[in-house]
C-alpha cells in the first residue's frame, strides 16, 4: 500500500448460520487476495417482548454475541487467519448495523439467509435491504448445506 492509499477493508455479518459461515470464509479469501482488512460483524438487540411474558434470562447478549462470533471465526479461520479479522460486536437491528458498518467499506458479504424464521427464502429479509440500500457492492454467498 502506498503513502495516501485508503486501507481496503471487507465487511462481512456473521450469524452463526451454515450461510454467514461461508460468507465468513469466502471473504477472508477474498481479503487474502486484495490484501483488505476483514470486519467480522455481529449484530445483537434484545428480543422484543408484548404483553405478559416470563423474565428474561440473566445474561448480557453482547457477550453472548461476541462469543458466538468468536466461536464463528476460529472455527471457520483458525486460530491464526491469513489476514487481520477485526471482530465487531454491534446493538442494534442487524440490517442496520451492517449498513452502517459498511460505510466506506471495499465490500459488503452476507449469507443468503440467517436464522430468521422463512426458510424457504432465497435471500433473507437483512440481505434483501442491505442490497437495495448498501453503498458499496454487496457479495451474498449460499452455504453448502441448508434446508430448503
Amino acid at each position: 500500500m502506498t503513502q495516501g492509499t485508503p486501507a481496503r477493508r471487507i465487511v462481512v455479518g456473521v450469524d452463526g448460520s451454515p450461510s454467514s459461515n461461508a460468507a465468513l470464509r469466502w471473504a477472508a479469501r477474498q481479503a487474502e487476495l486484495t490484501g483488505a482488512t476483514l470486519d467480522a460483524v455481529i449484530a445483537w438487540e434484545y428480543p422484543a417482548s408484548y404483553g405478559w411474558s416470563g423474565t428474561l434470562a440473566d445474561g448480557d447478549f453482547g457477550v453472548w454475541a461476541g462469543k458466538a462470533l468468536s466461536d464463528a471465526v476460529a472455527a471457520e479461520l483458525g486460530a491464526e487467519p491469513a489476514v487481520v479479522v477485526r471482530e465487531r460486536v454491534l446493538g442494534g437491528n442487524a440490517a442496520t448495523v451492517l449498513l452502517d458498518a459498511a460505510e466506506g467499506a471495499d465490500l459488503l458479504v452476507l449469507g443468503n439467509r440467517g436464522r430468521g424464521g422463512f426458510r424457504q427464502a432465497l435471500l433473507g429479509s437483512v440481505g434483501q435491504h442491505c442490497v437495495q440500500h448498501a453503498d458499496c457492492p454487496v457479495v451474498i454467498v449460499r452455504g453448502k448445506h441448508q434446508d430448503t
